[in-house]
């Protein structure tokens, strides 16, 4: 962790009071540079020797990483305090935002995750020949190439790289590992004078390749195609956008290491029981189909899986959270943001959730426009929707005022505007807002005339799981600890049942994956612990008698953490003992509706019905058609017998 934290003013161009973000943070910050990467880079060198120096420059960066390899030192770390705090209309306030920027920069890192993936450079090309095949030509030396022709009459007079004919079927996988299917296939038969003949058509033919190049110019063969790893798609029209994807073929060859984005417990995912289907919000969210069902669970392809963080924001249970980085660590930031901003004497601050997108908007309104105002706290993430409601929520606990967010180009604007409604409904309106905006000037504008709401009057910050986080912000922001009403599909919610339908069979009992439902083992009763429930359908599409709904609803009470009866009846006497078992008014609905079925005439097998266990098999073994009673056994035969 650096213990010596260096700044620059940029020439002048900004004020940076290194005693107050001293005393703010308990770490020496140095008495500002002047020019850190020009006039006062023996500085910037002399704090590289020490190995523990955080640098207040990401411009320069590149500049200073060379420094350290040149004086064989480790390279420091790096954090932007001009163009999010410094380079403003309120710079001169905004020693509170770079004490809050500065902390979150101190956080360890948490480590991330990687998979190896290696690819051997088999690529296969598909497309029109006049674009196939030059594009073949022009990797034959790089790769080895492959190339697939609709028609035989396109076949080229060369060896120097592969062919072959046929239509293609589908196409699975990613970088290394792609998997294809191609019917009426036909292989090159090189022998003989003449062109080169073909073998007899087949379908269902199978090849692999590590990389595939797609110049065709129809519909991409993978949903969200540009985040398919290894796979290339450019318009056969556009001479430019044909070059560009030979050059990144070129280089897909070789060990990559490919991040594990998320992290699964499929012990507790909710998807299904029973070949019943519960929640698939995960899978109606992956823009890859990365996340497919694998019986009662639902599993992730890490080669396919992007990275968007759309699933660990919906996942109800935390079977999916992502974990690049960790769910706690972005929750750490944000409370870190929020805590040191308001120690150093900062009021109402306002948190800006960005990319890297939003975040050279950022640098470009600092440049050119009015920059940040000084009580909005820029927070960059991998992707944007990885910070749902529950990040949201904690962050107005911890004391933020609002929650903005500023959309990418590949942010699923869907899955974003359900968790701001959502984080709406627990913290109030205004408080979750996206910027969808391209222009750096206009998001400046929007944030200094935004009006945010009053925020937390008591901050706190709290831990736990998503679920457990979201209800702790929610009671800080509610002290009265009411019920708040949620949009349809939340996480949160009630159980609701029509206790004329339902008959206590207790199916939802055994399938309900949280222990939300549950019953008593003395009597017909059927609980239900709101605090546990996961909205996900289960129950209700199991009940037989259709007599469950859900409500979404978050009750903050103290009532939700523990069980309530939501239906229960009077238990049935066994007529011979007297032991208490099933429920009377569905036993009695039983016999009457039995009492003129040809099978239970006569009375006595109605009473079968009104026994227990016990008494039910006590009285047919000592019945005159005693279902146990086999056939008499046969009499032993002696050698006596035999011999007569």
């Amino acid at each position: 962790m650096p213990t010596r934290i260096i700044t620059c003013t940029c020439e002048g161009s900004q004020s940076i009071d290194a005693d107050a973000l001293s005393r703010a943070l308990g770490v020496e910050v140095a008495a500002p540079c002047h020019a850190l990467c020009m006039g006062n880079v023996e500085a910037a060198a002399a704090a590289i020797g020490t190995g523990d120096a955080l640098l207040c420059c990401t411009q320069e960066q590149r500049l200073f990483e060379a420094l350290a390899d040149e004086l064989g030192a480790e390279i420091p770390g790096f954090t932007d305090l001009r163009d999010r705090a410094g380079w403003s209309d309120q710079g001169a306030d905004a020693t509170p935002k770079m004490a809050a920027l500065l902390a979150d920069a101190l956080l360890p890192a948490s480590p991330g995750k990687t998979l190896d993936v290696v690819s051997e450079g088999l690529c296969l090309i598909l497309g029109a020949p006049d674009v196939a095949l030059p594009a073949a030509e022009a990797l034959k030396d790089h790769l080895g190439v492959t190339v697939l022709l609709e028609r035989a009459e396109d076949l080229p007079l060369t060896r120097a790289y592969d062919v072959v004919v046929g239509q293609l079927r589908s196409a699975t996988g990613a970088l290394g590992g792609f998997s294809l299917r191609i019917d009426a296939l036909q292989m090159l038969q090189p022998g003989g004078r003449g062109g080169f003949a073909l073998s007899e058509p087949r379908d269902g033919g199978r090849t692999e390749c590590d990389i595939l190049l797609d110049l065709r110019g129809a519909a991409p063969l993978f949903s969200a195609h540009e985040k398919r790893e290894g796979y290339l798609r450019a318009d056969p029209k556009s001479p430019g956008a044909v070059s560009a994807a030979i050059l990144a073929a070129s280089h897909l060859t070789g060990t990559f290491e490919k991040p594990l984005f998320v992290r699964m417990e499929p012990t507790i995912c909710a998807h299904s029981r029973a070949e019943q289907t519960g929640c698939t919000r995960c899978l109606d969210l992956c823009p890859t189909g990365a996340i497919t069902p694998a019986g009662e669970h639902v599993t992730v392809d890490p080669m396919i899986c992007a990275g968007c963080g759309a699933c660990s924001a919906a996942c109800p249970s935390g079977a999916i959270s992502y974990d690049a980085p960790p769910v706690d660590l972005t929750m750490r930031r944000v409370q870190t943001l929020a805590k040191t901003f308001t120690e150093a004497g900062g009021t109402v601050p306002r948190l800006l959730v960005t990319t890297e997108h939003g975040s050279e908007m950022i640098r470009l309104a600092a440049r050119f426009g009015r920059g940040l105002p000084a009580d909005v706290i820029p927070l960059e993430v991998p992707a944007l929707n990885l910070f749902g409601h529950a990040e949201m929520t904690a962050a107005l606990s911890a004391g933020f005022a609002s929650v903005a967010l500023v959309p990418s180009p590949g942010t699923d604007r869907d899955a974003l505007a359900f968790q701001t409604a959502l984080t709406e409904a627990i913290g109030g309106p205004g408080t979750a807002v996206v910027l969808d905006l391209t222009d750096p000037e206009a998001l400046s504008e929007a944030l200094y005339t935004q009006t945010a709401p009053q925020p937390c009057a008591k901050p706190v910050r709290p831990m736990g799981t998503r679920r457990q986080i979201t209800r702790q912000a929610a009671r800080a922001l509610h002290p009265d600890h009411g019920t708040l009403p949620l949009p349809e599909d939340a996480p949160y919610g009630a159980v609701l049942v029509d206790t004329q339908a339902c008959t206590l069979c207790l199916s939802c009992v055994s399938l309900c994956p949280s222990g939300a439902l549950g019953d008593n083992p003395d009597r017909p009763q059927l609980l239900f612990q709101e605090d546990a429930c996961l909205q996900c359908g289960l129950c209700a599409n199991i009940c037989p008698e259709t007599a469950i709904t859900l409500e979404p609803r978050l009750d903050l009470s103290d009532a939700a953490l523990s069980q309530r009866v939501l239906h229960e009846e009077e238990p049935f006497a066994c007529i011979e003992c007297g032991a208490l078992f099933g429920v009377k008014s569905t036993i009695d609905r039983i016999t009457e509706k039995l009492a003129s079925h040809s099978m239970f005439a006569g009375g006595e097998k109605l009473r079968l019905i009104q026994m227990c266990d016990t008494c039910r098999i006590t009285a047919q073994y000592h019945s005159e058609d005693n279902p146990f009673k086999g056939p008499d056994r046969p009499k032993p035969r002696s050698t006596d017998d035999y011999l007569n």
